[in-house]
């Protein structure tokens, strides 16, 4: 079995890059629709239903001055993620840049505190079934935002051995420079 050439790591890498920004795209498009559309219905003595989302569940906090509970959830679950992809993208689109490395080394560090989002869905959830007297309907919005954060967990560990290849050449170069 021969080794990989140059010009096939070349086309590997290109084909990689390709697969891992096509899996940001996607990411992207489930987080948007997994903050917007609706998680879950929950039925009330088959009376009275109500459909959230997380940014209507955010809203609601607000509206209701639950003002430390809609900064909580609204950091983690919209702010922390959304803070994610834009450096993954911005990373993914100039991998050379230092400070973005740096940057996605902490986020990817700290990535997970952005389950604090799923783990208050699911206690809300088991607190609303627990109760008997309202029944909860699980929406395309649970589906989307779960996949969001599955996906940008793959893609940080994925991606984070480069962070590290970015960030050594990044240090090697200035170190050439200063030499020079």
């Amino acid at each position: 079995m021969k080794g990989l050439n140059i010009a096939d790591a070349h086309v590997l890498s290109r084909a990689w890059f390709r697969l891992i920004f096509a899996l940001y795209l996607v990411n992207v498009i489930a987080f948007l629709c997994g903050v917007f559309l609706p998680l879950l219905t929950v039925s009330k003595l088959m009376l009275i239903s109500n459909t959230f989302s997380v940014a209507s569940g955010v809203q609601q906090l607000y509206w209701d001055g639950q003002y430390f509970l809609f900064v909580v959830i609204a950091l983690f679950s919209i702010g922390f993620p959304l803070m994610k992809m834009c450096l993954l993208g911005a990373w993914l689109l100039n991998p050379k840049r230092s400070r973005f490395t740096a940057l996605l080394r902490w986020v990817h560090h700290f990535g997970k505190w952005s389950m604090l989002d799923v783990f208050v869905v699911a206690v809300l959830v088991v607190a609303v079934k627990l109760a008997g007297l309202a029944s909860v309907e699980m929406r395309e919005g649970l589906y989307f935002f779960t996949l969001s954060v599955l996906l940008t967990m793959i893609l940080t560990h994925v991606l984070a051995p480069f962070y590290n290849v970015a960030e050594e050449a990044g240090r090697i170069g200035a170190g050439l420079k200063g030499k020079g």
